[in-house]
């Protein structure tokens, strides 16, 4: 299924809500947009009616390392697939699998598999490419990456990651002479260049942004904090306008004051929320392997024994849901977060992140509660909810009662309104 209706919608798009609007979708494109006092196309194979539900742009997660067992750093096709599905789930529509700090190798094998899976389709989320977090950072705000395999970028190396043509988002510390080099190579190759794992002061952020640094990841976390007389990275963060920042808006890795002040700061168009999500994400909680170290997940952290963050458990929807709670804004000043912000932090809001006539048919439906109840990638139905009615099938001939579909994913909510829910 590419080609579909979507009605009775309330349709969030960049110029405002259409209540009860509608969108038509063909060969996995979103082919017009309408509000209720328009009539739909009535050629469409299948309609899918969401009863008053939000639908916006998929989410997209440009820093997420894992889930339900996999890891980027495994250079496993089949976790990636799993990972794309767990996504989906949570209404992630297109992601980037994050490496961790590694050998060449090892780096390179996970690039390798990345770009074996880039463009497919999978059971699940797309692949849109590599967020590449390490291994170019500063070993003093190393967090919970490995200290042995930080270096600083050598311009070899660099070539042999950018050759496999996935690299979107590179996370680095610019305050080392070899990585703000990097910065360069970044810009001219059309990679985001990310100021991260840094002990950059302020002025050195001026001088990174100056370069052509344009991210922030995971702001406030690994990177020299905000003093009065030294604003440091995050206080350069906060300064420039042009820099995105990522937050984890987990509950844990920021104080939900810190996360109104970012948004205050940045606003819609400049915060993105991020998951950083680690291979026990989805999974009860327990003891870890990760990198080679143990992790202990407990009441929503996960933790080195020494008591260090390393990563974490978080799903897009969640995060979402906490900032709404943070700042006490509605969808409707929040919903770019999640899909517009990022999109364009990684060049790809030609297609993504907007709904808007042209653009590739990646949708997420959430009830009142924002949890979701469906998820479309490219047109095709690839998470709905327990209980959900399924797309009618419209042409001659048709019997709802030989609809082969396979059920509902199971414990996931029905595709109704539900104010209540949490």
């Amino acid at each position: 299924m590419s080609s579909l209706l979507v009605a009775d919608a309330r349709v969030l798009t960049p110029t405002g809500t259409l209540p009860g609007g509608w969108i038509a979708v063909r060969d996995g494109r979103i082919a017009a947009i309408g509000p209720a006092s328009t009539s739909p196309p009535s050629d469409l194979p299948e309609r899918l009616t969401v009863d008053g539900a939000w639908v916006l742009p998929g989410f997209l997660d440009v820093h997420g390392h894992g889930a339900v067992g996999y890891d980027t750093m495994d250079a496993d096709p089949a976790g990636l697939e799993a990972i794309a599905a767990h996504q989906a789930r949570h209404g992630v529509t297109g992601f980037l699998p994050t490496t961790w700090t590694a050998s060449h190798p090892a780096t390179l094998a996970a690039l390798e598999t990345i770009a074996e899976l880039r463009g497919r389709a999978l059971p699940g989320a797309g692949v849109l490419g590599a967020h590449m977090e390490g291994p170019y950072l500063n070993p003093r705000r190393c967090g919970a990456q490995d200290q042995r395999d930080i270096r600083p970028a050598d311009p070899d190396e660099v070539a042999a990651y950018l050759a496999t043509g996935v690299v979107r988002l590179i996370t680095l510390a610019p305050e080392i002479e070899e990585n703000l080099a990097l910065v360069h190579t970044c810009r001219e190759a059309g990679v985001t260049a990310s100021i991260g794992h840094s002990d950059a002061t302020f002025e050195q952020v001026r001088a990174a942004v100056a370069a052509g640094v344009r991210h922030a990841t995971h702001t406030g976390n690994a990177m020299r904090p905000l003093h009065h007389r030294e604003p440091g990275t995050v206080g350069g963060v906060l300064d420039h306008p042009q820099v995105r920042a990522e937050v984890i808006a987990d509950g844990v890795h920021v104080h939900p004051a810190l996360l109104r002040l970012v948004h205050a700061v940045k606003g819609s168009d400049g915060l993105l929320l991020v998951t950083d999500a680690i291979g026990a994400t989805g999974r009860p909680e327990g003891t870890f392997r990760i990198g080679g170290r143990t992790v202990e997940v407990r009441d929503g952290a996960v933790r080195l024994p020494d008591g260090a963050l390393a990563g974490s458990v978080l799903t897009l929807d969640r995060a979402l849901r906490t900032l709404v709670a943070a700042t006490g804004l509605g969808l409707e000043q929040l919903w770019p977060t999640v899909s517009r912000t990022p999109a364009r932090a990684i060049g790809v809001q030609d297609r993504k992140g907007s709904l808007i006539a042209g653009a590739d048919a990646d949708l997420v439906v959430l009830d009142d509660a924002l949890e979701v109840l469906a998820t479309i990638v490219g047109g095709r139905l690839v998470h709905r909810a327990a209980a959900q009615r399924p797309p009618e099938r419209r042409g001659p001939g048709t019997d709802p009662s030989t609809d082969p579909r396979p059920d509902p994913t199971p414990g996931s909510r029905p595709l109704t309104a539900d104010p209540a829910g949490g």
